[in-house]
């Protein structure tokens, strides 16, 4: 017992004297939401830009940290170039450009030779890029990039190859009916690029009309060294570098100039569609046209999204349509743009019978910032989460020194990164009202709907006239 109370007492003394030292550190320290400090300065290191004789160009960025060298090529290509009938040639092209061979080994050969050097090759092919990016340790660099090489210029698109990667993309096709979100999305991409090349979209039956010399045919249209960026980074040394890629691809000559990439002529009109799915959920989108990348209203659409509903938990739609009326299981938006132009769009993911009430109220939220705009503590909000994010766009030295290339690629001013803060910073709430305004019309607002419309609580015609898109796979009304 007294043991026991000589314990006590000292235990005592013992938060007696960390109290002490805690108010003694708080009167030295100050209140934590108080204390001052310098702005956050954070400034990308710059790429070395090379310019080769054939008109491959270079961007180069030193990083030793690890002994790893990335490359990725970008060519202007993609799936905007599909011949009409055929869409699909693009993806198919990247696809047997990697699998396929080159005039030097086989498929097979290739795929056990990076395997043994530890080597890593993907083909990336999207609606206006093409990505051939090369993964490599220090060590077998130049056994890396001869295969790299050869893959760009030489791919021999094996007919074995060619076969085997239609039945993939065919059986990636049919899976695709039976997922309602990638149907959906898919439909809506259509839709919103009604009338141009952006909006075709592959089926099994194009994929079927592809053949082993369209995919030549595309290769040689596209890949050439004047319509070629690279960029490099890791443990290499600048001008080493250069000269090993002088050594393989600077003899490379191929005729054309530069490719490129029109805007949309003309976005679709407002439209109401719907897409028949026999599912007890139902998918809702709502589009309209965004500003590009080189648009003066690219900073402040940038934060609307996020306040709308990019920005997770505390944005509108998904705080309202999700956590407040329980309508969708997923909501929020999403903002691509390009140099030239843009795309929005709301989303949310719902019980069929919550269907229509889970359109209303994302255009009710659409409606009430176009005529009220933002708050300031979510203009606050978001701004600062924005640029919180940014920094992870400079997470390695690969990012940085694709994103420089890129922005060269697109056509963007060489500052664009470095100035993406400060012109966050600068939006103001008129600026949001007035980009809401601008670009949330109703003249220009494409909704799409995939569901069963026999569980929706409602009639869909309440909406307004609709167009019935009928489902591929056959279970369409």
């Amino acid at each position: 017992m007294k043991r026991h109370r000589i314990y006590m007492a000292f235990l005592l003394l013992f938060l007696s004297l960390c109290a002490w030292q805690g108010d003694a550190m708080g009167d030295v320290m100050g209140d934590p939401d108080n204390i001052t400090y310098a702005p956050l300065r954070f400034e990308p290191p710059k790429t070395q830009r090379v310019e080769l004789k054939n008109g491959i160009i270079l961007h180069m960025l030193e990083d030793h940290e690890l002994p790893l060298v990335n490359i990725s090529a970008v060519v202007r290509m993609g799936s905007f170039y599909d011949p009409p009938g055929k869409e699909g040639v693009a993806k198919l092209t990247g696809t047997v450009m990697r699998t396929g061979g080159t005039g030097s080994m086989t498929g097979d050969q290739l795929d056990e030779e990076l395997d043994f050097i530890a080597g890593l090759i993907n083909v990336s092919v999207e609606t206006e890029s093409c990505t051939v990016s090369l993964s490599v340790p220090q060590d077998d660099l130049d056994r890396g990039l001869k295969i790299f090489s050869d893959i760009l210029m030489n791919p021999a698109f094996e007919e074995e190859k060619v076969i085997t990667a239609k039945a993939i993309e065919t059986e990636a096709l049919r899976r695709i009916r039976d997922n309602p979100q990638q149907t959906a999305f898919r439909e809506f991409r259509r839709l919103i690029y009604r009338g141009d090349p952006r909006g075709r979209i592959s089926s099994i039956e194009s994929i079927e009309r592809v053949k082993r010399d369209d995919l030549i045919v595309f290769h040689r249209q596209f890949f050439r060294p004047s319509n070629l960026m690279i960029a490099v980074s890791g443990d290499v040394q600048s001008k080493d570098m250069v000269d090993n890629i002088r050594a393989t691809l600077g003899e490379w000559n191929a005729p054309g100039g530069p490719g490129g990439f029109p805007p949309p002529p003309v976005y679709a009109p407002a439209s109401l569609d719907y897409f028949f799915k026999d599912t007890p959920q139902s998918i809702v989108l709502v589009g309209h046209p965004a500003p590009g990348k080189e648009s003066s209203d690219f900073y402040a659409f940038e934060v609307l999204d996020f306040i709308i509903g990019s920005g997770g938990f505390r944005s509108r739609i998904f705080g309202e349509v999700r956590n407040r009326l329980g309508l969708a299981y997923s909501a929020g938006s999403f903002y691509s743009s390009r140099p030239h132009y843009g795309i929005f769009g709301a989303y949310a993911m719902a019980n069929a019978s919550s269907t229509l009430d889970a359109l209303s109220a994302m255009t009710n939220i659409l409606n009430e910032v176009k005529k009220k705009g933002a708050h300031p503590d979510e203009l606050a909000w978001a701004k600062q989460s924005i640029i919180n994010n940014f920094i992870f766009s400079f997470a390695t030295p690969d990012r940085i020194a694709v994103g420089q290339m890129m922005l060269e690629h697109d056509g963007l001013p060489d500052n664009l990164l470095t100035s993406y803060k400060n012109n966050i910073e600068r939006v103001e709430l008129d600026d949001l009202r007035a980009v809401a305004s601008r670009y949330l019309s109703d003249k220009s607002r494409v909704v799409l709907v995939l569901g069963d419309k026999k569980r929706f609580n409602r009639p869909l015609s309440s909406f307004g006239d609709f167009r019935v898109t009928q489902d591929n796979a056959g279970d369409g009304q």
